[in-house]
């Protein structure tokens, strides 16, 4: 059993936001994907993607996004990003009937002998979210905290190596270790995968290796020229 990840998906069954914006990189990104993934992934094999699926506002429209994904090789556990609109209750999204398909929400999930926890977290970047005043990122910012510590706490009793996904790098802007990375320290977590960052400008603060114990990786996809990296 291998396990691999990739964050930034943009999937855009309804053809409405070009991710060539980005650069010409981004062209025909999806079959750039979905190749590479046939190619390398088996049936029992894991695939973390930690947010920023599909560009669909609602539930109803993501599914065709949702189907592509489920239809591909291997295990997948879907975390949510900042574009992830369409993301709803997890009777909602546990309810779609996909096979392969598992929701991070608040819990963790055991793999073999691994256990992947994770939440969105927040962003420290100096990028806060336009429609958010300042006393709302910090609301967000401390909920998110506390999602990944309830997931984290969810998998105490269970034994075995811990990957934490995260959507936003556990940086603050400066490249140090924030909040979010505290925890994983305080819960002993193994690996870190994260994504978001886009594009030469957002690829600069990338930071990745062995901080603290934490063996870190940055996976956003174009970061990754559009392929799966193998975690383990």
């Amino acid at each position: 059993m291998k396990i691999y990840a990739i964050a930034d998906l943009h999937f855009d069954s309804r053809n409405e936001k070009p991710m060539n914006i980005f650069g010409d990189n981004w062209i025909d990104h999806e079959n750039k994907i979905m190749s590479n993934w046939k190619e390398h992934v088996g049936e029992d094999d894991l695939v973390l993607i930690p947010g920023d699926i599909s560009w669909a506002g609602k539930l109803e429209d993501a599914m065709a996004d949702l189907v592509k994904i489920d239809e591909l090789p291997g295990i997948k556990i879907i975390g949510k990003g900042n574009h992830d609109y369409w993301w709803s209750t997890s009777n909602k999204l546990d309810g779609m009937g996909l096979k392969t398909v598992k929701f991070l929400k608040n819990n963790s999930y055991e793999h073999g002998k691994t256990i992947i926890c994770g939440t969105r977290g927040w962003d420290t970047m100096e990028e806060h979210s336009a429609d958010a005043s300042e006393i709302s990122n910090e609301k967000i910012y401390l909920r998110e905290m506390n999602r990944l510590k309830l997931s984290l706490e969810s998998a105490k009793k269970r034994n075995g190596m811990t990957i934490v996904m995260l959507h936003y790098p556990p940086f603050d802007g400066d490249g140090n270790p924030n909040e979010f990375f505290k925890i994983m320290m305080d819960y002993e977590a193994d690996i870190c995968i994260y994504g978001h960052l886009h594009g030469e400008e957002g690829h600069k603060n990338v930071r990745e290796g062995i901080i603290n114990n934490i063996d870190v990786h940055c996976v956003s996809s174009d970061y990754m020229d559009f392929k799966l990296k193998r975690i383990i």
